[in-house]
This record gives C-alpha cells, structure tokens and sequence, in this order.
C-alpha cells in the first residue's frame, strides 16, 4: 500500500520514537487475555506491540483508509474494528473490564475525555497520548491556573498521573505542542459521592463560566449566601480554589434543597 498521509481533519500526527512506544505499552502492561480497546491505531505504532501479547485487541478508526491497511495486515478473529467517531462510540458494547489506550487527536481530547469518563465503572485504566497542556490541566491542584472544569470532572472520578513527557519529533508530521501521556485509574468515591452527577456537572460548569467572577456571581441564583455559609466556602472566592469535594458537597446541598 502506498505511504499514509495525515490527514489534518482527523488531527493525525503519528507515533514512530521506539523509545515512547515500548514505555506505553510497558504502562499499559497488556495481558493475553485482557480486553483492550485502542482509540486512533492509526499506523500501528501502539497497535502492533499489544497484538504481541494479546490474543484479541479491539480498535476505534474513523479514517477509511487506515481501517482498510488494518485488515490488510491482522487477521478479523485477532481484530476487532469499530469504524467511526470515539466521540460517538459505546465503550459500554464491549463486554469486560476495559483498558482503553490511544493517541488522541488533540482537537477533540476534551470532548473525547468527558465521553470516556461516562464508561468509569466498566474501566480498569486508560493511558492516554495528549497535548501536554490538557494534562497539566486534568492532575492540576486547587488555587493554580490550570485547575478548571476538566480537573474537577476527571479528579472526582480518576486517579491520575502524567507518567512520560514526549517531545513533538517523537510524531511524524510533529505537532507544534509538547505532548504527555496520562494514567487514569477508576476512583468512585476519592471526592465523595455526588447523589446527583448530572447536577454535579451543571454546578462545575457554572461555577467555572467565567473564571475572572466569584462563586457568587457565576452561582447567582443556584446557591445563596446561606447555602455558602452552611457549606463552609467564601462566596468571594473564585472557582478555582475551591477543591473537588466542597463541589460534591455543594451539590449534595443543592440536591437535598430541592428534595425538600
């Protein structure tokens, strides 16, 4: 087959460091029969090395032409190819406990990363290729620039880790980022239990509207200053210093007010 060329729409830009690829795969730790669902396989790089140990790898393609190289080269009863958008896709239809692993196109890493963070409890651990700035921002602490709507959603249900920095030559074409990969473990619970996840979004979402206004502002209307004091949390506070667990407690709140 002729020479793949990356196509920007589908924000490929492909893994060829040996180095990068043996310490994934090493952190993926792939076992015979785990049940591992690669995202963007595009040329192999990752692909390959895990079909090395296991007996069947399940992968998600968007891009026609990689899916029709993939069957070319591995055989169906090793392969299995959900062609489509991972946006779109049901990790839940595949039976198991899911290691998820891939390269993700950055355009659509955070999208991508709140779709998968639907599917935790089917989930052992993802590792993820991503701009390194997205990752700086889904381990980030409270009170730093970095911490936002993405920490808060991820860290009240993962572990996470950046565990290998990768420069842009370790892709070909090499993107104009640093890139890191990310270890994410399921974690119900390490934030507390919100009785309520779909109102627990909505809180973080306003809260975060504009990261420039206080809590009392950009909660106006959703939570009064007596629902702050009873909480503990300063109204004049902005949304980034406020930890993962006061926006489980505040929603817990919420939810009980609007039960009684």
């Amino acid at each position: 087959m002729s020479q793949h060329i990356p196509r920007k729409r589908f924000g490929q830009n492909f893994l060829q460091d040996n180095h990068v690829i043996e310490s994934i795969v090493s952190a993926v730790n792939p076992q015979p029969d785990d049940t591992v669902i690669e995202i963007g396989p595009g040329l192999g790089a990752i692909t390959y090395p895990l079909l090395r140990t296991l007996r069947h790898l399940h992968v998600v393609e968007i891009d026609r032409d990689i899916i029709a190289r993939l069957k070319d080269n591995v055989p169906a009863e090793r392969l299995t190819i959900h062609e489509g958008d991972a946006l779109a896709f049901d990790f839940g239809s595949v039976p198991g406990r899911l290691k998820i692993v891939g390269n993700l196109p950055y355009n659509i890493s955070t999208p991508l990363l709140f779709h998968l963070a639907t599917f935790g409890e089917r989930v052992l651990d993802m590792h993820f290729m991503l701009q390194k700035e997205v990752i700086d921002r889904m381990v980030a602490e409270p009170s730093t620039p970095d911490f936002g709507r993405l920490t808060v959603m991820l860290q009240y249900r993962f572990e996470m880790e950046n565990i290998l920095s990768v420069p842009p030559e370790a892709f070909w074409p090499p993107p104009k980022v640093d890139s890191a990969v990310v270890r994410m473990i399921p974690a119900p619970g390490r934030c507390g239990v919100a009785r309520d996840e779909a109102l627990l979004e909505e809180v973080v979402s306003k809260a975060f509207a504009q990261r420039r206004k206080t809590l009392r502002n950009n909660l106006k209307g959703v939570l009064d200053d007596a629902g702050f004091a009873a909480l503990g949390i300063d109204p004049g506070a902005r949304a980034e210093s406020i930890a993962v667990e006061r926006y489980v407690a505040m929603t817990n709140y919420l939810y009980d007010l609007q039960k009684n």
